[in-house]
């Protein structure tokens, strides 16, 4: 029979270290966001690249360092949650932008149509 060995008293657990590096990383993204929104140094598309890559760093951060995925042991249900949850926030996000474009473009008095179609050349 073999026999195993005993774990080290730290495996699986978490350090005051990993969590103030999560709360570092966590800070300076949401600080850089802060930044580049009120500094105004890019178009605004790339204020709106630049402030969806450090959401998408942020959510990483927290889900790593606070959530501990990719810790645990056995199957890897909570990524599968994880994914599937993804999935559903990015169909109601998207779905939400196009119904409001959508209202915008379709609520617009005659004044604002004119601009609009003046704007773009008659299409």
């Amino acid at each position: 029979m073999s026999q195993k060995l005993p774990q080290s008293a730290n495996e699986g657990h978490v350090t005051l270290r990993s969590y103030t590096a999560g709360f570092l990383l966590s800070l300076v993204t949401t600080v850089a966001a802060y930044v580049v929104v009120t500094e105004r140094a890019y178009s605004k598309q790339g204020i709106i690249a630049a402030v969806a890559v450090l959401a998408i760093t942020q959510f990483i951060v927290q889900m790593l360092f606070f959530m501990h995925l990719g810790q645990e042991k056995g199957p890897r249900w909570k990524l599968l949650v994880l994914l599937f949850m993804t999935g559903v926030v990015v169909i109601i996000v998207v779905g939400s932008l196009w119904i409001m474009g959508h209202l915008d473009y379709n609520m617009m008095s005659e004044k604002q149509m004119q601009h609009y179609m003046d704007s773009q050349d008659g299409l």
